[in-house]
């Protein structure tokens, strides 16, 4: 084969690509090493367009262990321990095979934690799909949880958190991204520098076959009607047993010394790893392909080189080493191959049978080119920010078919899926509180807490203040757990970069995210930006997803969601008026998305987040619960409908009936607590500067409110909580 006969665009390069290639390397690129190159500069592993943008991101701390530019982030939570945690999207794949791509997914962030040393301990998802009135939607959605469930339950790793969406905004191309937690000892965290000429190159976990060819780029590209029969060969076929077996055998391999380096191999499979290593390392890396336990006979070069088979990692270790750590992998029934070395030179050379078929500079590979797209406000988006008025509508109604809704229905359909309880660390189990937590028994008694949050339709109205909502939104389900919020990793999904609109809608939200995370400390330690999420619909919703992880001083102190005793008072602490702007009330009842969506004042919003944190710490409040999606009558339900206990509340007044009862706005709760404990929160908030209003007291079985200048004629909804309980629960009859 001849350079000729191997188009640049073959493999996803565009000529200006090919001779920044040709210019790097001196010459013409072989075939084999265009195909490298092809899934190197892939979008998915270059990161081209967006590399400059994401620099806009703050990753300071004095907790800090390991930032941006390893496998996963790290940061210091006292005693000596660490946690490490990052997330990434398996959108393409999860769209042409539901339950593969989705299983794939949860295996590959699980080897990203365990590459830095830490024991993998909690997952979180968060999923997005089309209507699921729609059959393919649907389909989707049943064979993604199912795969999810199924590497996680089996690997016997917990998802304790999530979300899920609705939206005709992902008809075709669902969202599929996960996240991993794991803990560490400081003096544990691994990299993945090469180092040490003559050090063993190592492939460890299962053998490699023909699955997964072209993964990277094959993510790096918008699907179309074809895409579910013609692109399955690219989608890799996961095996959880052999995922626990590779976690137990990395762990003690790690122990047992001599690894120098350590790397997963995910996208782009044998090229990335290799390539990425010794680019890091400064160094270079001999790669002998006979030597790679393959699982099919007659596999090409290319096909060794790019298999992105799972369960795999590559080690770098000592060459005294080398006989301990196969016979650990060994003992837990993996393969561990030496395939090649490090060298001083910084090249990148691959040999099969003696026969040299590759010679390339590291970073001529892992350092993709940088593109700088146009970026141009789409120009519609300021007239879709004029808010119609919308008609009243039965409250009662209004409420319960909010209450229906995927985004705001109890997850139990999905959670009952999942097993959380796994490891015994769960304390707040899904759904029962605003984040998941679990316990620390390695620093009792503290704890970590962990949630997942973003919201599509607010990007695409104001892709700026809905990036910055979605950091304040996982600050605040923190808070009421009683957890201060310790760093994030995002995870960006958007359409086309080559597109100026969504290149500029995904700046602004980088942009967002940057500057909430800097005026509320809160670094960024790592993430993921999925491009090309299009389908023949068009582009899905801009979406950015923040999974935030937060300390808890005391376990035994959190809180959940749902009342806990009859007679308490129930309170509203909030720092911002209700706006029926981009509501999920406008949407859902009445089909409209339109308005800006209000903006967080960051102050406020921490001073708020403080009062509720303390409340939950110091053991007043029965229960903590944000106002989000649905506003204060949905927030007052779903309390009363998880406690199962009823409630009479009178809502402040606000210009129409409707924005007191749905509308939305961040930094407001609603907190239920003993009425022995209200004067010492409200002094709390006094010193905070937080107003507090006090709404009514828990009891019966009837969920009655009111607004103010409304009681007295009579409740604005009154309703039994079975009734509510049924639209809550709906979800059940749909997945």
């Amino acid at each position: 084969m001849t350079t000729a006969t191997l188009a640049p665009e073959s493999v996803g390069l565009t000529r200006d690509e090919y001779e920044e290639i040709r210019r790097r390397l001196g010459r013409d690129p072989s075939p084999l090493e265009l195909r490298m190159f092809g899934v190197m500069w892939s979008e998915h592993c270059g990161y081209k367009h967006s590399k400059v943008t994401l620099e806009l991101l703050p990753a300071e701390s004095p907790r800090l262990l390991q930032g941006p530019g390893e496998n996963a982030g790290v940061l210091d939570i006292g005693g000596g321990w660490a946690v490490a945690f990052k997330m990434e999207s398996h959108n393409h794949p999860s769209a042409v095979d539901p339950f593969n791509g989705a299983a794939t997914g949860v295996g590959g962030i699980i080897r990203d934690v365990l590459s830095m040393g830490a024991r993998p301990i909690a997952l979180v998802d968060s999923l997005r799909f089309g209507p699921l009135d729609d059959p393919t939607s649907r389909r989707q959605a049943a064979g993604i949880i199912a795969g999810i469930a199924a590497y996680g339950n089996c690997v016997g790793i917990p998802t304790v958190a999530g979300e899920l969406v609705a939206h005709p905004g992902y008809r075709g191309t669902p969202l599929v991204n996960v996240a991993c937690v794991g803990l560490l000892r400081h003096g544990d965290v691994a990299r993945s520098r090469a180092a040490g000429p003559g050090n063993a190159v190592m492939l460890v976990g299962a053998r490699t076959g023909r699955d997964g060819i072209g993964g990277a780029a094959f993510a790096s590209a918008e699907l179309d009607t074809g895409s579910e029969r013609e692109d399955r060969a690219s989608v890799q076929i996961g095996d959880p047993f052999a995922g626990k077996l590779l976690i137990e055998a990395t762990l003690d391999a790690l122990r047992a010394g001599g690894v120098i380096a350590v790397q997963d191999l995910g996208a782009a499979g044998l090229t990335c790893a290799t390539s990425e290593m010794a680019a890091r390392g400064g160094m270079g890396m001999r790669l002998e392909l006979e030597r790679v336990p393959v699982r099919e006979e007659g596999m090409r070069p290319d096909e060794i080189l790019l298999s992105e088979s799972q369960e795999r990692m590559l080690l770098v270790v000592a060459p005294g080493a080398t006989g301990r750590v196969a016979e650990i992998y060994r003992r837990w029934g993996l393969r561990a191959a030496v395939v090649g070395d490090v060298v001083a030179a910084p090249s990148l050379t691959v040999h099969s049978g003696g026969t040299p078929l590759v010679s390339l500079p590291p970073y001529a590979l892992a350092e993709a080119p940088v593109h700088r797209p146009a970026a141009r406000e789409p120009a519609t988006l300021r007239a879709r920010w004029t808010m119609p008025d919308l008609p009243m509508v039965d409250p009662a109604a209004a409420l319960r078919t909010l209450l229906s809704t995927p985004a705001v229905a109890h997850k139990r359909a999905v959670y009952e899926q999942y097993d959380h309880m796994v490891q015994i660390r769960t304390v707040v189990v899904p759904g029962a509180g605003d984040a998941a937590v679990l316990r620390l028994p390695e620093l009792s008694p503290r704890g970590l807490a962990l949630v997942a949050d973003g919201d599509g339709r607010l990007a695409d109205l104001d892709p700026y203040r809905g990036a910055r909502r979605a950091v304040a939104e996982a600050a605040a389900n923190l808070a009421c757990v009683g957890a201060a919020p310790l760093g994030l990793t995002d995870c960006l999904n958007f359409g086309n970069p080559e597109h100026p609109e969504v290149f500029w809608t995904f700046r602004q939200a980088v942009t967002g995210i940057a500057d909430a995370c800097r005026a509320m400390r809160i670094p960024v330690v790592g993430g993921n930006v999925s491009f090309y999420n299009e389908s023949p619909d068009g582009p899905v919703l801009p979406t950015p997803v923040i999974t935030m992880v937060g300390l808890l001083e005391d376990v035994s102190r959190t809180c959940g969601a749902g009342f806990r005793e009859a007679e308490d008072i129930i309170v509203l602490i909030s720092a911002a008026d209700p706006d029926m702007a981009a509501s999920s009330y406008a949407s859902a009842v009445h089909g409209i998305e339109a308005g800006r969506p209000a903006d967080v004042d960051l102050d406020a919003h921490q001073r708020v987040l403080a009062v509720v944190r303390e409340a939950v710490a110091r053991g007043w409040l029965s229960s903590a619960h944000d106002c989000s999606d649905g506003g204060a009558a949905v927030a007052v339900a779903e309390s009363a409908i998880l406690g199962t206990i009823g409630a009479d509340v009178t809502l402040p007044a606000a210009a129409r009936t409707d924005a007191a009862l749905f509308g939305e706005a961040p930094s407001r709760f609603i907190l239920s607590l003993p009425e022995d404990r209200l004067s010492d929160l409200q002094v709390l908030a006094a010193v905070h500067g937080v107003p507090v209003a006090i709404l009514g007291r828990t009891g019966g079985d009837r969920l009655r409110i009111a607004a103010t200048g409304q009681r007295e004629q009579g409740w604005t909804i009154d309703l039994a909580l079975d009734e509510l309980s049924r639209a809550y629960e709906s979800l059940a009859d749909i997945l």
